[in-house]
């Protein structure tokens, strides 16, 4: 079950020649979900192979290089006849800012909008994997950054093992798999656990948004196997990283090391970065001794799965 994150913009506040401004496309078996929508998302989504089959638009906070984008992807998606519902999600303001959007222009969309004002600690169900907004520390208003946890997923059944105690493949080998234990034509009972290991981890990914270092993206983040976190700075800009509420390369190192998480993807970086970002990277290594990722227009991160361990393993 494949699950990756492509970034779309990596800059913050501004685009530059290299880099646009925030958006990150997360597919996960085959449905896609934006997370903010800065100005030019359509553009990089043509570019970087991210199909408009989007389903949701999940929104960190409402500073323009975060929502501009989505103006124009509305427009865009009722002009290719989209019918399906669109669902957008953001802190408080989300609901008056995108009835306002969907106004715009002379033109109706095609599709039924739906806007949800989200609450951290208040999780999103879906099949297989909840996505759970926690509050963030940024300037001006509501932030909220998500993390996306799949559910734990079943042990490994053993068809050799099964053939071998004479049941045969079919109905019963779901209902073992699934954990019922089942009574053979003979009389004997079989247990789950004689047939099906373990319950394995599912995957979990974490991005912030904007913000300062903060105790509630470590609680969030403990033990996940992805950490996307902003590093609009380096050192010699953290007391403008404190004042503006951003967060400096080592800040992220820093947070990542303490949720013990196994990747760290840094991004969300100040024009002056722009071209070159080592310097960032450098930084965060000092603090951070897992797998260190420096973003870029057009990155795709496949996350695995892992086990108990922390070891890659298959589905």
């Amino acid at each position: 079950m494949s699950l990756s994150l492509t970034f779309l913009g990596t800059s913050a506040s501004r685009p530059t020649v290299e880099r646009g401004v925030s958006s990150i496309a997360l597919t996960r078996e085959g449905e896609t979900m934006l997370f903010d929508c800065g100005e030019g998302t359509q553009r990089q989504m043509m570019r970087y192979g991210v199909g408009f089959t989007v389903g949701d638009v999940f929104f960190t906070h409402f500073h323009t290089d975060h929502y501009l984008g989505a103006l124009g992807l509305l427009k865009t998606l009722a002009l290719q006849g989209r019918e399906e519902p669109l669902r957008l999600w953001g802190p408080r303001g989300a609901q008056a800012l995108f009835k306002r959007a969907e106004g715009l222009g002379n033109e109706k969309l095609t599709y039924p909008l739906i806007i949800t004002e989200v609450e951290p600690d208040t999780p999103i169900l879906r099949k297989g994997y909840s996505i759970r907004p926690f509050a963030v520390e940024h300037r001006q208003g509501a932030a909220v950054g998500y993390a996306l946890v799949e559910h734990e997923r079943l042990g490994r059944f053993d068809p050799e093992h099964a053939k071998t105690l004479g049941i045969p493949e079919g109905p019963l080998w779901g209902k073992i798999h699934k954990g019922e234990s089942v009574t053979l034509p003979d009389g004997r009972v079989i247990a789950p656990s004689a047939l099906v290991g373990p319950t394995r981890p599912g995957r979990t990914v974490v991005l912030t948004g904007d913000t300062r270092p903060c105790a509630a993206t470590i609680q969030a983040s403990h033990q996940a196997d992805l950490l996307v976190h902003e590093a609009t700075f380096g050192d010699e800009e953290a007391p403008r990283a404190a004042e503006t509420m951003h967060s400096t390369a080592r800040e992220a190192g820093t947070v990542a090391q303490m949720a013990k998480v196994r990747t760290l993807v840094l991004t969300h970086f100040s024009a002056r970065y722009s071209r070159d970002a080592s310097d960032l990277g450098r930084e965060a290594r000092e603090a951070f001794t897992g797998e260190l990722l420096l973003a870029k227009d057009g990155l795709t991160v496949d996350v695995p799965f892992r086990d108990a361990a922390g070891n890659t393993t298959a589905e």
